[in-house]
């Protein structure tokens, strides 16, 4: 097997392992929050879904496997509608997404034939500045939140308008990076990933410096893909354990975003 083969198959199976271990200590977390409340005399959350939760999770999850992002539509929807405390809306979004967003990653990685090591150092490169950046956003209160979420919402806006009036750069052919370009991309990946916590999407940043770097446009999809797949679990698990998440949000997050990928996904490969 080639050494691109080894490397997906490897990434499968890596993705293969976090969705089970991620499953159970979201289930375990929910648990534990609910047993907490209960011993305090609090009121309980609720195990359900909230219906604004699941429209959310279909239609953003479904538009982010075509590859127009989920997060600043998500955090949009959410103050428009006031469907989540601001300063629960990154942990809701992040927890709410990491499933649909692993579920995408195994369909489409295979799809585009990427180099193995430049797939592996920027999916690696992205977990550690998610890993960072919902460290600290976790621990702000509501005010910082706000005015990162504006900023977020901000550069998102003119990401998406750059990507609609095709004022991206065209890209090249190349489906691999090395030396100073590598570097380049792997030290923006890592800064994406840790902005991504607040509500910047993948899909259009990663265009722009892929092809910026003369890369083919569609490696985007592998890379975003596959970048999501591993960081947010890993931003999401920070953001369980601090508290700062809509336990209902996230689950209709969940409920509507995992048909909408498969759905998605079928449009896209018919």
């Amino acid at each position: 097997m080639s050494s691109l083969g080894d490397a997906k198959s490897f990434l499968l199976l890596a993705l293969g392992v976090i969705a089970v271990v991620y499953v159970g200590f979201l289930a375990s977390e929910l648990v534990r929050r609910r047993r907490a409340q209960a011993a305090s005399g609090g009121a309980v959350d609720s195990d359900a879904p909230t219906p604004g939760g699941i429209v959310t999770g279909l239609v953003t999850n479904f538009f982010d496997t075509l590859g127009i992002g989920s997060y600043a539509p998500t955090t949009s929807i959410f103050r428009v509608w006031k469907m989540v405390p601001d300063e629960r809306i990154p942990g809701t979004m992040n927890i709410g997404h990491t499933l649909p967003t692993i579920v995408q990653a195994f369909i489409f990685t295979q799809l585009i034939p990427v180099d193995a090591r430049t797939l592996i150092l920027m999916i690696a490169a992205s977990v550690a500045g998610a890993w960072i950046g919902a460290g600290v956003v976790a621990s702000w209160p509501r005010r910082i939140v706000q005015v990162g979420i504006g900023c977020a919402l901000l550069v998102a806006s003119a990401l998406m308008f750059a990507s609609l009036v095709k004022l991206m750069p065209a890209g090249g052919e190349a489906l691999a990076l090395s030396g100073t370009q590598l570097g380049v991309a792997v030290a923006v990946n890592f800064v994406l990933g840790a902005l991504m916590t607040l509500g910047i999407g993948l899909y259009a940043p990663i265009m722009i410096l892929i092809s910026l770097l003369g890369m083919n446009p569609a490696a985007a999809f592998p890379i975003m893909m596959g970048s999501c797949a591993f960081l947010v679990p890993v931003a999401s698990v920070r953001f369980l354990r601090s508290g700062r998440y809509d336990p209902r949000a996230l689950l209709g997050l969940l409920a509507g975003g995992l048909p909408a990928v498969l759905i998605a996904a079928g449009v896209a490969c018919s």
